[in-house]
């Protein structure tokens, strides 16, 4: 009696395993079993699972460690390497660095496997390791012989479990290696189905630490959705040095690389491509090739806008259309611009300026497949909007910048000196704009400034 006494007090007083329900999909925890994930919508992805309560180390009693002085550190520049590919470069802060795991992100068939064998093609002279789970090597080199990509000092490895991988690495030593993709790379350490965020996790954490100690430089290529699945690149953003995302619509020809996070650079870059037979081809001057198929004839309802991505301006053009209604209720319809913000405008013009629009049918369109979030492009907007109403066109050589206020007003906006350095080198011959304070610079073209929307159809369009 007095030994079963003794379990019990011995058992109580030892930490007990707690059954926990687990998403193989999310990794969402749950106290009891269902059916479906209520975080990610899977089913039967839920399955038991015990979570080890072994007791915390306290801190009273563990040795402290030491500390270092910010000022006794030499502070050493990263030893960069150029990939070959200028619009690359700059997103990347200069260029490639050495140890680093750079996540490559992206909707499928938007171009990253074909970036990444163009970066390969641009080291040809470097000794470069291509890790495949989703292609034969034979499925590889048709594209490589496609887009024209050198095979020297290029091998294939093809294999999806992330152990096998990171000793591959570490054996061979290369400059590069491009894991593509991650989705289908995992460990056998892991409990789960390859893709899922404790797989996707565990691997790159894995390939992080192969690639600090062979000094390795990997891309990890990760597929997402339009919403970024859960068990998408989001899940690895705060594990990777830079974060890179290829955008862009499948049924327009350009892309858009922009980086989300950056370690050793900033975040304000982008890079302009254009997807050809040959692969993605780099746009250096955007702004002219967006304004290039422009049509000749001055039409109304058609105007340039002056937009920053990142630190570069980027002129475009904004069509409008505006037709009277057959229907009882107006239609607003909008492609590369939001749409609250175009509900917002719509309403200035009819309260603030006077445009009845309240029986008009209203059609915005972005030309080229951009996605517009910046304020700056309000004023084109809505003096393309204004213009088609009116159908009165607006000279070809005028540009627009400023945002607009609830009460009609302009407001000003960020980088005016390069979008007016910008305009001036396309050769441009107006600006109407915000009221503004030039400090840095006397420009050269003519400037209108106007403190509201209102007075800027009047100078415009009469």
């Amino acid at each position: 009696m007095i030994n079963v006494i003794l379990v019990k007090v011995l058992l109580q007083g030892m930490p007990q395993n707690k059954t926990i329900y687990a998403c193989s999909k999310c990794g969402s925890q749950f106290p009891k079993w269902l059916g479906q994930c209520s975080e990610c919508g899977a089913w039967g992805t839920i399955s038991e699972t015990v979570q080890n309560n072994s007791p915390r180390k306290n801190f009273t009693t563990t040795k402290a460690g030491e500390v270092i002085e910010f000022s006794a550190i030499k502070s050493q520049n990263f030893s960069r390497f150029k990939t070959g590919i200028e619009e690359l470069d700059r997103v990347l802060g200069g260029g490639l660095v050495p140890g680093s795991l750079i996540l490559l992100g992206g909707a499928p068939g938007i171009g990253k496997s074909t970036l990444v064998l163009q970066i390969v093609h641009s080291l040809s002279n470097d000794s470069v390791l291509y890790v495949s789970g989703e292609e034969s090597a034979e499925q590889v080199k048709l594209r490589l012989e496609r887009i024209g990509v050198s095979e020297n000092n290029l091998k294939f490895f093809g294999d999806t479990d992330v152990d096998v991988i990171c000793a591959t690495i570490e054996k061979h030593k290369p400059k590069i290696a491009v894991v593509d993709s991650i989705q289908t790379v995992s460990s056998s350490g892991v409990d789960s189905e390859a893709g899922s965020v404790n797989q996707i996790r565990a691997s790159t954490a894995k390939l992080m630490e192969v690639g600090k100690k062979t000094q390795t430089t990997i891309f990890i290529v990760g597929h997402i959705t339009k919403q970024g699945s859960v068990a998408g690149p989001k899940t690895l953003e705060h594990l990777v040095d830079v974060v890179l995302y290829l955008e862009g619509d499948s049924h327009h020809h350009f892309r858009f690389l922009r980086s989300y996070k950056n370690r050793f650079g900033s975040t304000n870059e982008v890079g302009v491509f254009e997807m050809k037979k040959q692969g993605l081809v780099e746009i250096k001057n955007p702004s002219e090739v967006f304004l290039a198929n422009r049509n000749s004839q001055v039409i109304s309802g058609s105007v340039i806008a002056a937009i920053m991505e990142g630190v570069r301006p980027f002129l475009i053009e904004v069509q409008a259309l505006v037709s009277k209604t057959n229907f009882g209720y107006p239609q607003r319809k909008s492609t590369g611009f939001d749409f609250n913000r175009l509900q917002l405008l719509v309403a200035v013009l009819t309260k603030r300026c006077g445009l009845r629009l309240e029986n008009q049918d209203i059609h915005i369109n972005i030309v080229g497949g951009l996605e517009i979030s910046e304020p700056a492009a309000d004023l084109a907007v809505a003096m393309a909007i204004a213009s088609a109403f009116y159908n009165k066109p607006i000279d070809a050589k005028t540009l627009f910048f400023g945002e607009v206020g609830l009460a009609g007003e302009l407001r000003n906006v960020s980088w005016p000196e390069k979008r007016i350095k910008e305009a001036e080198k396309l050769g441009f011959e107006k600006i109407v704009m915000s009221k503004e304070k030039f400090l840095d610079f006397q420009p050269k073209i003519k400037i209108i400034q106007e403190e509201n929307l209102s007075q800027a159809i009047k100078v415009v369009l009469g």
